[in-house]
């Protein structure tokens, strides 16, 4: 739908849905095998070759400078293919976003400037948690005008593939915590072997050790809830999109399913059971498509209470996307639960994206804190 609010995104729509019939869907099943396959590097070069790495990234850091429309888009037709690829755009976006709040574009435009490929270019950060709610587990010793970091961070999205990472941490001393970028080369930095996880599996994450390792500081001091906060605000109607696209893809599959296979002597779309499912996920896709935007254009005009648009939306969607989800496991019977078919892996993927920055039931807390502060 956003496409025919602003038809200049018409261009983005056509990249990120003959991208994703291309590259992504022939081979969902091999790269959903990761860790225990390989992993699909020459995807993710040709995503970052092509400008999916940097739809909302200032042109003068080395993107497109798009506003968030164009990222929902890119999203939604990514994630009704493969979510394992939205999850890496999404994480190197979240960490690109609280990196601009922090007004430090002269170093993401540096970074971009001397990355060499895709992974150099990806900014790792543990998109799955807000760091007031699990806590920040690594500490900052400021010595004069640097920083040495300590201690062990869990969960790192692209930890494992990324040339930098964006990491909260709490310098000594001091209320509050600050983001740090880093680099994982450093040799203080120890990985784990990449967490094996319930959806997402092409978008790997690790656990971090750090023993004295140099971290840049991202804004100022003691500010790193206020930039994630404001990150965050952008990125919840993201994540309404991807739930969108596994929405879309999860009813596309069943219906497809449902035209093709027999039973008792008719196509099983003829049977009135399976068409009432298949009319309510119907409904359930147009209510997706509505909520992403109508969410994106609140942000981006900046209306009254944007960001309570943003966040209900992809709270709302992901409760949505897992139930719908289930309803396609079904059309397709047993078919459904099979790794042949895509539908398994979309129910698992959307209990997954749940969980992108934060909690959800703290995500709700919030919204009720926020309007009761008016």
């Amino acid at each position: 739908m956003l496409t025919t609010v602003k038809c200049e995104l018409k261009s983005f729509e056509d990249l990120a849905h003959s991208f994703a019939a291309k590259e992504l869907a022939p081979n969902r099943e091999e790269h959903d095998r990761y860790p225990f396959g390989s992993f699909f590097d020459s995807v993710v070069t040709k995503a970052y070759e092509v400008g999916l790495l940097g739809a909302t990234l200032p042109e003068e850091c080395g993107g497109i400078g798009q506003d968030i429309s164009a990222l929902c888009i890119i999203l939604d037709h990514i994630s009704a293919a493969d979510a394992s690829l939205a999850g890496i755009i999404f994480t190197n976006a979240l960490s690109q976003e609280i990196i601009l709040a922090a007004g430090n574009k002269d170093l993401l435009a540096d970074m971009m400037g001397n990355a060499a490929n895709a992974r150099a270019a990806l900014i790792a950060c543990a998109s799955f948690a807000n760091p007031l709610e699990t806590g920040v587990t690594l500490e900052a010793v400021k010595v004069k005008d640097s920083y040495i970091l300590n201690g062990a961070i869990e969960y790192v999205v692209l930890g494992g593939l990324s040339g930098q990472a964006l990491v909260p941490a709490k310098i000594k001393g001091q209320e509050g915590y600050s983001y740090f970028l880093v680099n994982l080369n450093d040799k203080g930095i120890n990985k784990s072997q990449p967490v094996f996880s319930l959806g997402l599996h092409a978008c790997p994450a690790v656990d971090l050790t750090l023993v004295g390792v140099a971290g840049t500081l991202a804004g100022k001091e003691g500010e790193g809830d206020k930039y994630f906060d404001q990150a965050a605000d952008r990125m919840h109607s993201a994540v309404a999109a991807m739930q969108c696209g596994i929405m879309k893809g999860s009813f596309q599959e069943a219906l497809d399913y449902s035209q093709q296979r027999c039973q008792g002597g008719k196509e099983i779309i003829n049977w009135s059971g399976l068409r009432m499912i298949l009319g309510q996920m119907a409904v359930q896709v147009k209510i997706a498509e509505m909520v992403v935007s109508e969410a994106a254009m609140a942000v981006e005009n900046q209306e009254p209470q944007w960001n309570l648009y943003s966040r209900a939306a992809a709270l709302h969607l992901s409760e949505l996307a897992c139930k719908l989800t289930t309803d396609g496991i079904q059309c397709l019977g047993g078919n459904g639960y099979m790794k042949d078919y895509g539908q398994e892996k979309r129910f698992r993927d959307a209990k997954h994206v749940q969980a992108f920055l934060g909690l959800a039931p703290m995500k709700k807390l919030r919204i009720v804190e926020t309007i009761v502060k008016g």
